[in-house]
């Protein structure tokens, strides 16, 4: 059976790396555009293609996503293919529509997965009252890359867990998400929640079966 990939993209020109959290921000809010967008749902161009790869959850429950870098001509060429770009903070992500893993077109497939480590400048702030929030396994260490598309699969989650209403509202919000590292405390409490957990497939990075991120939404509390 064909296996399918959703791509990110992350600009990193040379001298301007974006923020950490603003960049796994920015992953999630931008599969949670894509989801969302006309062109993925009903009989929109882009709608066989996200059904297709999201029979993953009929399968083996894995969702395939890729996070690259690029600059200069490279993101050029890149941001000219049909997707969505989503600037947030420091940090400018674009994000294309799921192909077949055999099928990533050249001007993606070339860009590099590696150089994707990046720090916060300042003291991140408070969050809002709720926020929904993605937090993040204190215990693993991973790449901001890596980070990405996990926070993108935590945002992917808890909309499919979300009601009709409850996306409806989540997208009049902008899709208002934060990300945050949980504490050791706050994590063994969130993993008995009932919330949903992303579990890494292992294809890098970290163990098969891993629980990368939690997905916190008030919406899924109620």
């Amino acid at each position: 059976m064909t296996e399918y990939v959703l791509t990110l993209v992350v600009r990193v020109e040379k001298g301007e790396r974006p923020g950490q959290t603003d960049a796994l921000e920015a992953a999630g809010r931008a599969v949670l555009v894509m989801l969302a967008d006309e062109r993925s749902v009903g009989e929109g161009e882009w709608a066989g293609a996200m059904r297709a790869w999201q029979d993953v959850r009929i399968r083996d429950a894995r969702i395939r996503k890729v996070v690259r870098r690029g600059r200069g001509a490279e993101w050029r060429r890149a941001a000219a293919l049909p997707g969505i770009t989503v600037t947030w903070g420091t940090a400018v992500v674009r994000v294309f529509p799921p192909v077949p893993l055999d099928a990533v077109p050249k001007e993606l497939a070339k860009l590099q997965v590696s150089g994707t480590d990046f720090e916060d400048p300042e003291e991140l702030p408070a969050l809002a009252p709720d926020m929904p929030v993605l937090w993040i396994n204190p215990e693993l260490e991973m790449s901001s890359g890596k980070a990405m598309a996990q926070c993108g699969h935590g945002a992917q989650l808890a909309w499919w867990a979300l009601s009709a209403a409850g996306r409806k509202e989540w997208a009049a919000a902008d899709f208002a998400l934060a990300v945050r590292t949980a504490t050791p405390a706050k994590w063994k409490e969130l993993l008995t929640s009932g919330l949903p957990v992303v579990q890494d497939a292992g294809f890098t990075e970290v163990a098969p079966g891993s629980c990368t991120v939690v997905a916190d939404h008030p919406l899924l509390r109620r």
